[in-house]
């Protein structure tokens, strides 16, 4: 079993006996009626449960499950009753019928780390005050309309730094990594909204190291943990996710808490007020902990710095990576695609970030990488605030309940020849990403819906749209496109296991 491999015996002899008693006591309880109605689901072990079909992607074993037990399928996760759903009319009822009764957030131990289930908008309850502000400061101060276009020209110069930097690997015709690459940009755009630097850097290691960081904390929160499973357990964080949550994200707060104390300092040094039009969001933030009434406090400020910096770097750059690797997996498709951007934009054009409203192909492979690989498979995992029903199935109170958005893209009364990678699918139909197409929401729907969209789509389209107009692309070493290597690496979010390499070359002559 992956996820308690490697452990010691006498461990795993303690916890069964451990929980017997308990799970011998917890099933007698349950009443027939809860009994006959609850969702469909594999039989159960005892003990564990069915802890034994969670596998190393749990994604594609849940995927596998549904489809013998169906869209809605209950699982006994050692003691925390789960509910997958798979198909696009239970996700309806999910995030659009029932959202407020499953807007509540199943609490992992790991999010535990840094106490950051108390300050995190993904993480704190919608109907508590602090999310109601952390949401609007969000939407007003970083995701709003005005904000996105006042940071156009900013998304512009980071990605032109980008195709400067592969510009260089294209005369040595040097592969890069892909994955490495988009996210130092990523990380450079979010860095500069928030504090106006570049904490990257396309040949230093502290982006790699950030780059860790972010992993680590997605990867901790992500992954199945005994902890989770066997409350009685947590002390002893066998797989060590606490820890490394707490490592990651306390090395990311401490250095947001070193831009704030520098910021605090430059504040009370000027003699003059910043312009407005200069501002980051660490300033704003700042002006809004020292106004006349205090509206977020520093532990707020962390923390909210924290859920912009995960969500707008590695879930980005990640989206790029897989675009990548499926167009050089299907080069009459990344042909296809190139030759549109050409049409558009010309040979020896000058992109802009407004183009891409005029490249309809373009905006199709990307949410056609949606439709394959969503940034984070199950989304965020939701938890019943009571007993709710779900296509005549009855999801009990505290449930975990886990959106399988990677099964529904692959699902085939919905999607035709759904495993395989074709843009066309989207062109002349009205689908979309915004929460409203229940088929396809990689972002989530209804209240708690990532704010970021706007930001990440924008940032998205530009540098994948950069890295197909300025350059040709090829695999390394005689790889063939039918070699490409597709294997998943699960957490939070889903990455390549082993990083996208590719060679820019210089463009084509167009006669």
């Amino acid at each position: 079993m992956d996820i308690i491999s490697g452990q010691p015996l006498f461990l795993i002899f303690c916890f069964i006996l451990s929980c017997l008693l308990f799970f011998t006591t917890a099933r007698s309880r349950r009443s027939p009626c809860q009994l006959s109605k609850s969702p469909p689901g594999p039989p159960r072990l005892p003990i564990i449960g069915n802890i034994h079909l969670v596998g190393k992607n749990p994604h594609h074993s849940f995927t596998d499950l549904s489809k013998t037990y169906g869209p809605v399928m209950s699982l006994k996760l050692g003691c925390l009753n789960s509910v997958v759903i798979a198909s696009r009319d239970a996700v309806r009822e999910v995030l659009k019928t029932h959202d407020q009764i499953l807007s509540g957030r199943y609490i992992s131990e790991a999010t535990k780390s840094n106490n950051h289930h108390e300050f995190s908008v993904g993480w704190i309850h919608p109907s508590s005050s602090r999310f109601r502000m952390l949401r609007k400061l969000s939407a007003t101060q970083l995701f709003s309309p005005q904000c996105i276009q006042a940071t156009k020209a900013l998304r512009m110069k980071k990605v032109q730094e980008l195709v400067n930097f592969l510009s260089e690997s294209c005369e040595r015709e040097e592969a890069v990594d892909i994955s490495h690459v988009s996210f130092v940009t990523a990380l450079n755009i979010i860095s500069n909204i928030l504090f106006s630097v570049n904490l990257g850097s396309y040949d230093s290691k502290n982006s790699s190291a950030f780059q860790e960081m972010v992993i680590g904390y997605q990867e901790s929160i992500g992954n199945p943990d005994l902890a989770n499973f066997f409350p009685f357990m947590r002390f002893l964080d066998l797989q060590g996710n606490s820890k490394k949550m707490r490592e990651s994200s306390g090395r990311l707060l401490q250095v947001f808490r070193e831009f704030y104390d520098a910021r605090i300092v430059e504040k009370s040094s000027r003699s003059v007020e910043k312009d407005v039009s200069s501002k980051d969001f660490l300033d704003v933030l700042i002006d809004l902990q020292q106004g006349d009434e205090t509206e977020i406090n520093i532990d707020e400020i962390e923390h909210l710095l924290l859920d912009m910096f995960v969500a707008g770097t590695d879930t980005n750059s990640s989206t790029v990576e897989w675009a990548m690797a499926e167009l050089l997996g299907n080069p009459k498709t990344m042909t296809k695609v190139q030759d549109e951007i050409n049409h558009v934009i010309g040979q020896n054009g000058d992109f802009q970030e407004s183009d891409i409203s005029k490249l309809p192909y373009l905006k199709a492979v990307v949410k056609e990488t949606f439709r394959l690989h969503p940034a984070a498979p199950f989304l965020l995992q939701r938890k019943a605030e009571t007993n709710v029903e779900i296509l005549g199935f009855t999801v009990l109170k505290d449930s975990q309940v886990l959106v399988n958005v990677w099964a529904i893209g692959r699902d085939p009364l919905v999607w035709e020849n759904p495993t395989h990678f074709e843009p066309e699918r989207f062109l002349g139909k009205e689908i979309d990403v915004k929460g409203t197409d229940y088929e396809l929401t990689p972002f989530g729907a209804g209240r708690r819906i990532c704010p970021g969209l706007p930001l990440a789509m924008k940032t998205v389209h530009l540098m994948l749209a950069s890295l197909l107009y300025t350059f040709e692309w090829k695999l390394p070493n005689g790889v063939g496109s039918e070699d490409l290597d597709m294997e998943e690496t699960f957490g939070l979010t889903v990455h390549k296991t082993n990083p996208l390499l590719a060679v820019p070359l210089k463009k084509r002559a167009i006669n």
